[in-house]
């Protein structure tokens, strides 16, 4: 149950014993009356020894008083009725005023009601731990960010630093060797790719910030894409001696946007390069069922411990958090893919156990479901 449905719950709830509370109050009344009219009645019998009161006059003499009565007795009754049941609901209004202006500004002190408001106090406290709950998601999250971008920037010294370093030892030295000149730009030159990557990240996170993602859906044939797109990462994989392991379904076709689906495997393949041991294999599988596709990417690495798992898909958060790691970027790669999976209603989900990582997305084929956005 969400916030809102469980607040209108509160809600009914409250107006309903309200609303039976108020019922029985008036048939009270109405028996007293009736009881009270029965009673005067016999009262007047036992007095006057009548068999019918119409026939005594002191009965015909107080007659004309006993619609004024009632009246007055109905007007007493409704009163106290309308403080019973009105006037003192409205003073708990007071009190809700009051915890609405706490859910305002909310501290970990509980809310305190009345004990007849018992279930709205609940609801509310329910709302106030939620409340407390995002902020502190938030705050941790603008505190990476805050980290990771003090990080970049002091990392963008060293590499810029050893480029200008190795370009001035080969202006400095006019008797150099064409294989010193090799080696110091072939220095140089990694230093630069290293500085190309930070400024990516600067890049990356500027646009998460800034931009919302948005669906462009056409018709993909997802095999042919999902081919490609492993065949390119060869040469990264030859690198740290890594192979794939492939099973991708042949002809599988969707309705998504082909640009942001891509960006969110490209992702997770990197994630799997990033942290998996030398020389082994990467699986990755397309299947499809009848009303969905399922894609599978899966490495051999360290395990990654159950408070970290929890946390794989929050933005700006890394699995390793030492700067000098070369796996890992600004942290937001599994974060945009699963914002990008979920835009196609789709899931995506990781597990790690015994040296294995598994990422798996499920993608449904109901091409309805998917609208551009």
């Amino acid at each position: 149950m969400n916030k809102q449905t469980s607040q209108e719950t509160g809600s009914r709830v409250f107006h309903k014993r309200l609303a039976l509370k108020i019922t029985i109050q008036f048939i009270v009344v109405i028996i007293i009356f009736e009881v009270a009219y029965i009673l005067l009645n016999l009262l007047f019998l036992m007095i006057m020894g009548a068999t019918n009161l119409d026939q005594t006059e002191a009965f015909q003499a107080f007659k004309p008083f006993m619609i004024p009565i009632m009246v007055v007795v109905s007007i007493v009754g409704c009163g106290y009725i309308s403080y019973r049941f009105m006037l003192r609901p409205l003073e708990h209004l007071d009190e809700v005023a009051e915890a609405a202006q706490k859910l305002a500004h909310p501290t970990d002190a509980p809310i305190m009601l009345s004990g007849n408001l018992k279930s709205m106090e609940d609801d509310l406290n329910r709302v106030r731990e939620q409340t407390l709950n995002n902020i502190k998601s938030v705050q941790e999250t603008e505190q990476r960010k805050d980290d990771l971008l003090v990080y970049l920037a002091h990392d963008l010294k060293t590499p810029l630093t050893s480029v200008l370093g190795y370009l001035k030892l080969i202006e400095d030295e006019p008797e150099i060797t064409p294989e010193l000149v090799h080696k110091y730009s072939g220095i140089a030159r990694k230093k630069a790719q290293r500085l190309e990557e930070l400024i990516n990240e600067f890049f990356e996170i500027t646009r998460f910030s800034t931009h919302k993602l948005s669906l462009e859906p056409v018709q993909t044939h997802l095999s042919r894409m999902l081919m490609q797109m492993t065949y390119e990462f060869n040469p990264i994989l030859a690198v740290k001696g890594l192979e794939w392991d492939l099973q991708i379904a042949e002809n599988v076709e969707m309705m998504c946007d082909s640009d942001k689906l891509e960006r969110a495997v490209d992702n997770l393949i990197r994630n799997a390069v990033n942290y998996s041991y030398p020389n082994t294999k990467i699986f990755f599988s397309l299947t499809r069922t009848s009303d969905s596709i399922r894609i599978c990417v899966q490495n051999k690495g360290p395990t990654i411990p159950p408070e970290k798992m929890e946390r794989i898909f929050e933005q700006f958060y890394r699995l390793d958090a030492a700067r000098s790691s070369d796996t890992g970027g600004a942290g937001l790669g599994l974060a945009i893919a699963k914002e990008i999976i979920e835009l196609h209603h789709g899931t995506i989900a990781a597990y790690s156990e015994d040296e294995n990582i598994q990422f798996i997305i499920q993608l449904p084929l109901d091409s309805q479901k998917i609208t551009r956005i």
